[in-house]
């Protein structure tokens, strides 16, 4: 019997692929939002009945409600939405252009929440919606000038979490920012400089996502900070 239905964004590689991979062996359904809808090659290894790929560009404004529709018709009514999708522009808060700050704000913080608001009469009704803002450590601190730009909308998707948990609380509806330091991902890669064994790795990643989406309404977390190096706070 299936654990429900998951929607993931950003799950065409990288971390997104690890959660879907993860959450399909917990035993849910998953629709991947992936640019241009094709199937990612790492999905070929899952059950083709469990996995879902819809075209979404969380650019656009205009995908989440077709995404939705897409999902419900083949898998039911949706239970979690993981919102993975992201991009960076490693410029500062004085160096970045208008269009490049806007972008990612669009990408990071406004996306997720259209995707959730879509969803949200589906997570309202189960009693026990769960969403997961996959934001970064860049959310609850500013590390470098060059990632100023880019905590900007990680600070604004870690306070869509919390208002996401209020909004929903009563209804049953958990929220969690997920916050990780350095991945071993593509992106993470090339800013660290890192070994990708010194990193943490995406597959760690879907396992806290996977305790977390499993947790009972009474054991509500709002936050998850993840680091792979010592810190003052993380």
């Amino acid at each position: 019997m299936s654990k429900g239905v998951a929607m993931i964004s950003g799950a065409s590689r990288g971390i997104g692929a690890a959660i879907a991979a993860r959450l399909v062996g917990d035993g849910w359904n998953v629709s991947l939002g992936v640019r241009g809808g094709r199937m990612p090659d790492f999905a070929a290894q899952l059950p083709p009945e469990s996995v879902l790929a819809c075209a979404y560009d969380a650019m656009t404004g205009k995908d989440e409600a077709r995404w939705l529709a897409e999902t419900r018709a083949r898998f039911g009514p949706v239970g979690c939405i993981v919102a993975n999708a992201g991009i960076m522009v490693a410029k500062s808060v004085i160096d970045a252009e208008d269009e490049e700050v806007a972008a990612m704000m669009e990408v990071n913080a406004f996306a997720p929440r259209r995707l959730v608001r879509a969803a949200w009469e589906d997570l309202r009704a189960g009693g026990r919606g769960r969403v997961v803002i996959v934001a970064s450590l860049s959310g609850k601190r500013v590390k470098s000038a060059l990632s100023g730009s880019y905590s900007m909308s990680k600070f604004a998707a870690v306070a869509l979490a919390h208002g996401i948990r209020h909004a929903g609380f009563d209804a049953g509806i958990r929220a969690t920012a997920v916050c990780p330091g350095f991945v071993a991902t593509d992106m993470g890669l090339s800013l660290s400089g890192r070994p990708a064994e010194a990193m943490t790795s995406p597959d760690d990643l879907a396992r806290v996502v996977s305790m977390l989406i499993d947790l009972p309404n009474e054991a509500s977390v709002a936050e998850f900070a993840v680091n792979c190096q010592a810190e003052e706070f993380f």
